[in-house]
C-alpha cells in the first residue's frame, strides 16, 4: 500500500514539475516576444518621420558622429518622445495590473474608476482657472488623481473594502469629474479649451528631457516598491483568511497596493495626460498570453509599453492623409471595442 502511495506521489510530483516547466517556458517566450516588439517599435520611432533616418544614422546621432541636424532630430525630438512613451506605458500597464488584481475586477482600471478623470480635472482647473502650464499642470494632475484615490478608499470602506464597491464608487466619481471638466471647458476661451482638450486626449507631443527625467525619477521609486509588494499581493489573492493565516495584514497590503496603483497612474497622467485604456487593456492581454492566471506584472508593463509606443507610431505615421492625432485617440479606438466585448461576454469579475 505504501509503495502504491509513494508511486502516486512521485507521479503527481513529476506532473507538477512538468507544469511548472511549461509555465516557465511560456513566460520566457512571452517575455522575449514582448521585448522584441518593444525594441522594434522603439527603432521605428527613431527612424520614421518627416526626415527619415537609417539605423546607422540614428546610432551615429546618439554618439555624436552625425551632422548637427540629425543629432537634433534624434536627441532633442524623437528620443525624448520615445522615452516618455516607454515610461508612460510601463506606468499605466503596472497600474492597471495592480488595480485589477487587488480589486479582482477587470473593470478596476484608473481610466474606468475615476483616477485618470480626477487627474484630468486637476490639470484642466490649473490650465483654465489658474492660467498655469508645465510643471504646475502636472502637479495639479497628481493632486487631483491622489484626491480621488483617497476619496474612493474612504467611500468604499465599510469595516473592510470590497473591489465591487470600490469600482462602483469610482465610476460615479468619474462622472462627477467629467462634469467638472465639462463645466470648466464651457466657461473658458476657445484657445484655452483647445489646449485643455489636447491634453485630455493623452499626447506625447509635449515630450522634453525635463519631463522624462521627472517621470523616470518617480518610477525609479515606485517600481521597486511594486516589486517589494508583489509577493504579498500574490498571497492576498488566496483570500483574506488564508493570507491572514500566513501572517499578512490584508487591509494594509490592499491599501498599499491601491496607493501604488494611484501613484503610478497619476505620474503617467501628469506626464502625458489620460492616455485612454492602456491600463485597462494591458493586464488582461498579458494574462491571456501567459494563460496561468498569475499577476503578470512584468508582462503587463511590457504590454503597456507596446500599446503606447505602437499607438504613437500609428498616430504619427500610419493614418491616411498625413493626419496626426494624439496617442490617446488611437488607444481609445483599441480599448473601446475591448470594453464593449468585455461587457457583452459578462467578464466583469476576475476568476
Amino acid at each position: 500500500m505504501s509503495a502504491a502511495v509513494a508511486e502516486r506521489t512521485e507521479v503527481a510530483t513529476a506532473g507538477l514539475r512538468a507544469v511548472r516547466r511549461r509555465r516557465r517556458a511560456r513566460r520566457a517566450g512571452v517575455l522575449v516576444v514582448l521585448a522584441a516588439l518593444v525594441l522594434a517599435s522603439s527603432v521605428a520611432a527613431l527612424v520614421l518621420g518627416d526626415f527619415p533616418l537609417s539605423v546607422g544614422q540614428v546610432l551615429g546621432a546618439l554618439v555624436g558622429a552625425e551632422d548637427p541636424s540629425a543629432r537634433f532630430i534624434v536627441v532633442e525630438l524623437r528620443l525624448p518622445r520615445l522615452l516618455l512613451g516607454l515610461l508612460v506605458g510601463l506606468a499605466f500597464g503596472l497600474a492597471g495590473a495592480l488595480f485589477q488584481s487587488v480589486l479582482r475586477n477587470p473593470l478596476a482600471s484608473p481610466d474606468i474608476i475615476g483616477i485618470s478623470q480626477g487627474a484630468s480635472a486637476g490639470a484642466v482647473a490649473a490650465l483654465l482657472l489658474g492660467g498655469l502650464g508645465g510643471a504646475a499642470v502636472s502637479a495639479s494632475a497628481l493632486a487631483g488623481g491622489a484626491l480621488v484615490g483617497v476619496l474612493l478608499y474612504a467611500v468604499a470602506w465599510r469595516g473592510g473594502m470590497t473591489g465591487h464597491r470600490f469600482v462602483l464608487s469610482g465610476i460615479g466619481v468619474a462622472y462627477v469629474c467629467a462634469a467638472v471638466v465639462g463645466y470648466l471647458l464651457t466657461r473658458s476661451e476657445v484657445n484655452q479649451a483647445q489646449v485643455a482638450l489636447r491634453w485630455m486626449a493623452g499626447s506625447l507631443a509635449q515630450a522634453e528631457w525635463s519631463l522624462v527625467q521627472v517621470l523616470a525619477g518617480a518610477l525609479a521609486v515606485l517600481v521597486p516598491m511594486v516589486a517589494l509588494v508583489a509577493r504579498r499581493l500574490d498571497l492576498l489573492l488566496l483570500g483574506d483568511d488564508q493570507a491572514g493565516s500566513l501572517g499578512l495584514r490584508p487591509e494594509a497590503v490592499r491599501a498599499c497596493v491601491i496607493a501604488l496603483g494611484v501613484a503610478l497612474a497619476c505620474a503617467a497622467t501628469a506626464a502625458a495626460g489620460p492616455v485612454a485604456f492602456v491600463a485597462f487593456v494591458a493586464a488582461p492581454v498579458a494574462r491571456r498570453l501567459l494563460r496561468d492566471g498569475s499577476l503578470a506584472l512584468v508582462e503587463s508593463a511590457l504590454v503597456g509599453v507596446v500599446l503606447v509606443v505602437g499607438a504613437d507610431l500609428v498616430a504619427q505615421h500610419l493614418l491616411p492623409g498625413d493626419l496626426s492625432v494624439p496617442v490617446g485617440v488611437v488607444t481609445g479606438a483599441v480599448g473601446g471595442p475591448y470594453l464593449i466585448w468585455l461587457m457583452a461576454t459578462g467578464g466583469t469579475r476576475r476568476e
